[in-house]
């Protein structure tokens, strides 16, 4: 059983689809096809159930994937012993991040390995959720910054040992303005202007208690800098995250807190089964070692 092969059945495991691991893995599928059904019948097993839109493992197949995982991890952590005994690093690392201050966790580990690797650079590709994702998936950037719950099945993750909180961004002669903190009820008549995505955080959807096609929601936003625009306009009150708009001195905007307050915990994927360019993996673990220090979880 060749390791090659074994990495083309744990990408099919993963995608649920023969397509879409093919295009994951740049090859045809009817090459790939071929592929695993020499697998199955090396092991005299069937390891996939086929169906219209989608492929599951049979009970043979999870057995089969569990071990595979296995045996790439041992080889992922060879790779890294030896990439770590290089005295020269040099390549790029590209991160998709959205908005938030716990990036700045992200950029002093980037100038710890700028500092005694210099030929390494840091590229940062600005989105939301469903596009960092969406990045990762594709193979275009090695490392998403994200908030919420991380598909496993898919992704590896660093839990950062930061949270950012959740409020309203409004101008300074708004009624909202004067209180410390902003109820669900103090927001249910008012115009609101919300990231694409802020639903499917659980916490910030159970805290207005009902749909969200029943709130008056006038505008999205996909980066937080718009939607400042947006409030300083007039247009109306910005649910985000503190920290990201620059409220104080003479801006005419500023930043209220929900109650009961609601703080979100930020991570770092990557997809699993990665092969990593030799920067990548230092970057990596040396986030892993900062992380741990502070007794952040690597799942």
């Amino acid at each position: 059983m060749e390791l090659r092969v074994l990495q083309y059945f744990l990408a099919v495991a993963r995608e649920n689809s023969i397509s879409g691991a093919a295009q994951f893995l740049h090859l045809s599928q009817p090459t790939l096809s071929r592929q695993l059904k020499e697998l199955e019948e090396e092991l005299g097993k069937q390891l996939f159930i086929r169906g219209n839109r989608r492929i599951t493992l049979t009970e043979e197949g999870m057995i089969l994937r569990r071990r595979a995982e296995e045996v790439i991890e041992l080889i992922q952590k060879a790779e890294d012993e030896i990439a770590a005994s290089d005295a020269v690093l040099a390549g790029d690392i590209l991160i998709g991040a959205g908005e938030t201050d716990g990036n700045r966790f992200l950029i002093k580990t980037m100038k710890e390995i700028q500092k005694d690797y210099p030929l390494v650079h840091f590229h940062i590709v600005s989105g939301d959720k469903a596009m960092i994702t969406e990045a990762i998936d594709r193979g275009s950037i090695d490392f998403g910054i994200v908030f919420g719950n991380v598909d496993t099945a898919k992704y590896d993750s660093i839990t950062i040992h930061h949270d950012d909180t959740w409020g309203v961004l409004m101008r300074r002669d708004t009624e909202l303005a004067g209180k410390e903190f902003v109820t669900a009820e103090d927001l249910m008549d008012k115009p609101l202007i919300i990231s694409r995505q802020a639903f499917q955080y659980s916490d910030l959807k159970n805290f207005f208690h009902i749909e969200q096609e029943q709130l008056n929601i006038v505008a999205t936003y996909s980066l937080l800098f718009n939607g400042s625009l947006m409030v300083d306009e007039g247009l109306g009150y910005a649910i985000c995250f503190d920290k990201l708009i620059n409220v104080s001195g003479d801006s005419n905007l500023c930043f209220r807190p929900l109650k009961p307050k609601i703080k979100a915990r930020m991570n770092i994927i990557w997809k699993k089964y990665q092969v990593f360019s030799k920067p990548a993996q230092k970057f990596l673990q040396k986030l892993q070692e900062t992380e741990f220090q502070k007794g952040g979880n690597s799942i």
